[in-house]
Parts: structure tokens; C-alpha cells; sequence
């Protein structure tokens, strides 16, 4: 959410950043919400000079008093009575026009970054770099989850029949494979000074609203029927929610936190569910960062934070590219993003497995999570990325890994979270 005083003294630069997220749509609501603050900051002097009224008045009614003029007094008295019959009616204003010009700010996107790409939508992003040289073997890769149903490592069809379309059992070496991808990633991340944290795997809605916008709450949240609770979709919202109205001391500062937690998600949308494979799925499991940081720090752990899952891939010998997000591809939350994705052998072609994203100020300012400051307070930013979601970085790992005999190389990094074990060898 973009500050007011912002969007009133730069109406036409927050109308030419929609224009940049192709949401002429969203133009009026800038004008609406200069409207609406005119009367809102209208209504609240009107308050201000009615309780000044009602304060000098009452003054004088206790002068009036000790002079024993009764009389005079109660005729004031009226008078208050009928300021504060007209303070209530007023204060029900300022309260309707704030709530008005909250719904618009919240559909208002933040001010990307001047270095964004513009673009309608994902076919516009553009790629940054690539690391590491991607390989296509000379023999066929099957399907991943065919790789995973040749070692007894998946059973999909027992999902199915227990949940539907979107869930799968994890089984043997693969499940363990699953297992050493989160304990690695946790580690890694440990050891990069980040604080471990297995957080609430539940949050209120004005935690979910202050994290995301509606559009992506639709599609993406379950909502536990008959209480204030819904499955976080990612743990980055639960993380991020702790700081909620909170004013955290600079010394403190910046907060690293890395998680561990299962994610829910509906997966509503054009993308819909896969009906074979494990790509686009209602629950897995996921190892996040966030940082919550000083402004003019936020783009420097911006470039820290993404360069730490490539480091993570490489040193599983998986080839990853980073793919600039543009302005059409962002969550209206986000002022840059980038998306680091994985090679395919079987596909020969990139796909994601992972998002980095800096929110600025935008998110801080929905949840009220500012910095005590020498001359006054202010918002924090707020940064998120996966570390690694294991169900498509198995994807890449088993088909960067996956051997002519059918077999699966382990690498080396994860050897010491397989028992040692350095491949999973063909069961049927």
C-alpha cells in the first residue's frame, strides 16, 4: 500500500505506474482516493475545531458554575450536548471515508523499481543470466513422475482415491530424496546467518490482507470454515506477519529469518492442476527467506537473497537461469522481482523454482511494521524468496540426475542426509 500524502502530491506518477502494469482499469481509483482524503482531512478539522469548542466551552461552564450561575451554565450545557451529538455523527464520516480510501489504496499497486521491463505479461520477462551449462543426455529422460514410479517412489493413483487431483504419496528413497533437499536447504540457509523458524502454519485475515492482494487471496487461500484462520499458501506470510504492529529498534535490524513449513494453495486459475505430474500442486513443502530491513538496504539483500538459491542449485550441479520479472508480472505488491528457473533436460527448457521479490514499504505499511527513528518513525521494507519448494526442485533434480539404467545419482551434498546412499537404483 502506497503512502496518501504519495499518491495526493504524485497523482499522475501512480497513474503512470498502473499504465505500466497494464491496469487502466485501476486509474480512477487515484482520483477517488484525492476525493476522498479531501474530505476525509475536511471532516477531521471540522472534528479538531468541535472539540476545541466543546473544551473552551466547558471551561467556561465550570467558571460559570463557581460564580453560581446556573442558569447560564446549563444553557451551555446544551450547547456541548449538541456539539457532541454532532462530534459522534462526524466521527462516523471520518470513519466511513477512511475505510472508503483504504479499499482503493489496497488495490493500488506499488511503484516498481525504475529498472523493471515493461510488459503485459510473463512472455515479456527477460532474462538476466545463466549458470552453469545445460546438458541433454543421449538417451531418452522420462516423465518425472514415470522416474519416480520405476523406484517405487510415488503413488499417485492411492492420492487420488484419499484427497483428488493435486496431492501424492511420496514413498521410499524418493520421500527421503524429498526430506534431504529440506534438511540441506535449512542448513544452508542457517549457515548464510539466517535465524531458523518453523512458524504458524495458519493466519488471520488481516495478516493475509496485509501480505497479499485480494486477487491473490482468492486464488490462492483455503479458508477454515467458521473461524479467522486460513492455510498459508507460503511461509513467508506467516514470517512476515510476526512483525505486525510492531516498532522494531535499529540495532536489531535486519531480521533473517529462513522457514520451514508445509504450503496450501488452491491453484485456481488458468493453470489449473496437472493431472500426472507433482509441477502445480495443492500441498507441499517448502524452505523460505525473508528479511526485514532498513529501505536503502532492501535492494543489496534484494541481489543477496536471489544469488543464494542459485548457489543452492549449483551446488547440486542443476543448471538455473534468473528471469527478470516485468511490470504485467508483478503482484501489485511488488516493486521487483525475479524468478530463478531450472533446466530440463527431458523438456530442454528453463522452468521456475523459485521467486525473489522486494515489496519495499508496500507490505510494512498494510501491517504496520515500522522503525523507531531518531526523528520519528517509519515503515520497514520487507523482502521474500524460496529457498527451494522440493516438488519441482525434485523435478529438476531427478531429471538432471537421471541415468540410462534408470537409475538416480544422488549429489554429493545431499549424500550425508541419504545415509550416505549414492544412488537410487531402478526397481522394476
Amino acid at each position: 500500500m502506497l503512502d496518501i500524502k504519495f499518491v495526493r502530491e504524485n497523482p499522475e506518477l501512480v497513474k503512470e505506474n498502473i499504465r505500466k502494469k497494464f491496469q487502466d482499469y485501476k486509474l480512477p481509483l487515484v482520483d477517488e482516493v484525492i476525493e476522498l482524503d479531501e474530505k476525509n482531512r475536511s471532516a477531521k478539522l471540522k472534528g479538531d475545531e468541535l472539540r476545541s469548542k466543546r473544551n473552551s466551552l466547558s471551561s467556561t461552564i465550570g467558571a460559570l458554575m463557581k460564580e453560581g450561575k446556573t442558569v447560564e451554565a446549563e444553557n451551555i450545557k446544551s450547547q456541548v450536548a449538541s456539539i457532541n451529538e454532532e462530534l459522534v455523527e462526524n466521527e462516523k464520516l471520518e470513519e466511513s471515508y477512511a475505510n472508503e480510501i483504504k479499499l482503493r489504496m489496497m488495490k493500488i499497486p506499488n511503484i516498481i523499481h525504475e529498472s523493471v521491463p515493461i510488459g503485459e505479461d510473463d512472455s515479456k520477462n527477460v532474462e538476466v543470466q545463466k549458470f552453469g551449462e545445460p546438458v541433454v543426455p543421449n538417451y531418452e529422460i522420462p516423465y518425472h513422475t514415470e522416474i519416480m514410479e520405476n523406484v517405487n517412489g510415488i503413488d499417485l493413483d492411492s492420492a487420488r482415491r484419499v484427497a483428488g487431483n493435486g496431492f501424492y504419496y511420496l514413498m521410499g528413497d524418493i520421500a527421503r530424496l524429498h526430506s534431504a533437499v529440506i534438511s540441506y536447504a535449512r542448513d544452508f540457509m542457517i549457515d548464510k546467518g539466517f535465524t531458523y523458524c518453523i512458524p504458524p502454519f495458519m493466519i488471520r485475515s488481516d495478516v493475509v490482507t496485509g501480505v497479499m492482494s485480494f486477487e491473490e487471496m482468492d486464488a490462492m487461500m483455503y479458508k477454515i470454515e467458521g473461524e479467522d484462520l486460513y492455510l498459508i499458501g507460503t511461509s513467508e506470510h506467516s514470517m512476515i506477519g510476526k512483525f505486525k504492529d510492531q516498532i522494531l529498534k535499529k540495532e536489531n535490524l535486519p531480521y533473517t529469518m529462513t522457514s520451514y513449513s508445509p504450503c496450501f494453495r488452491k491453484e485456481k486459475g488458468a493453470h489449473g492442476i496437472e493431472e500426472r505430474g507433482i509441477y502445480r500442486i495443492h500441498q507441499f513443502e517448502k524452505q523460505e527467506m525473508i528479511v526485514v530491513c532498513e529501505p536503502e538496504q532492501s535492494y543489496e539483500w534484494y541481489d543477496k537473497m536471489w544469488s543464494y538459491t542459485v548457489e543452492l542449485f549449483r551446488s547440486m550441479d542443476i543448471p538455473v537461469r534468473t528471469l527478470e520479472c516485468c511490470s504485467g508480472d508483478l503482484a501489485d505488491l511488488k516493486a521487483k522481482s525475479v524468478d530463478v528457473e531450472a533446466w530440463s533436460p527431458r523438456q530442454q527448457k528453463y522452468f521456475e523454482v523459485g521467486s525473489c521479490s522486494n515489496l519495499t514499504d508496500a507490505q510494512s505499511r498494510r501491517l504496520g511494521i515500522r522503525i523507531k527513528g531518531e526523528k520519528g518513525n517509519y515503515y520497514a521494507h520487507t523482502l521474500n524468496n524460496t529457498v527451494v519448494a522440493p516438488p519441482r526442485m525434485l523435478i529438476a533434480l531427478l531429471e538432471n540426475n537421471y541415468c540410462e539404467d534408470g537409475s538416480i545419482r544422488i549429489p554429493k551434498v545431499l549424500k550425508p542426509y541419504m545415509g550416505g546412499k549414492e544412488v537410487i537404483k531402478r526397481s522394476n
